[in-house]
């Protein structure tokens, strides 16, 4: 599929595909005439790898992750250094701190909605 097409299936701006090939999430065979074209695996992958930059990853700890499931997947050895151990036991504790903050920030608003009395909303999901 061409990267149009690809675009659509994942919801993705063309220019934010582009540049996760360039940062290594993503790669594409090209034509004689430079196109870019994609397949059937590239649609998760782009998906996967816009909801880790969305999530707060860097593009290069984005491409250890995907890397490291598509080992995982493949049930190949996964191998790890010291180095990027250590980058990823600091990127983890930084998820933690993230997700303990999101967590707070959400139990206060929904306490503020059930003081206002307007707690159904906290329970139908229309505040989330």
């Amino acid at each position: 599929m061409k990267i149009g097409e690809l675009s659509e299936r994942t919801g993705i701006p063309t220019r934010m595909l582009r540049y996760y090939e360039e940062q290594g999430l993503l790669s594409s065979e090209r034509s004689a005439n430079g196109y870019r074209s994609y397949d059937e695996s590239d649609v998760d992958r782009a998906t996967r790898a816009h909801g880790l930059v969305q999530a707060g990853l860097t593009t290069r700890l984005a491409k250890v992750v995907l890397d490291v499931e598509q080992q995982c997947a493949a049930q190949a050895p996964v191998t790890c250094s010291r180095e990027l151990a250590e980058m990823l036991a600091t990127e983890l504790a930084a998820l933690e701190d993230r997700l303990a903050c999101l967590t707070k920030s959400r139990d206060a608003v929904a306490e503020f909605l059930e003081l206002t009395r307007n707690g159904d909303l906290v329970r139908s999901g229309a505040a989330a």
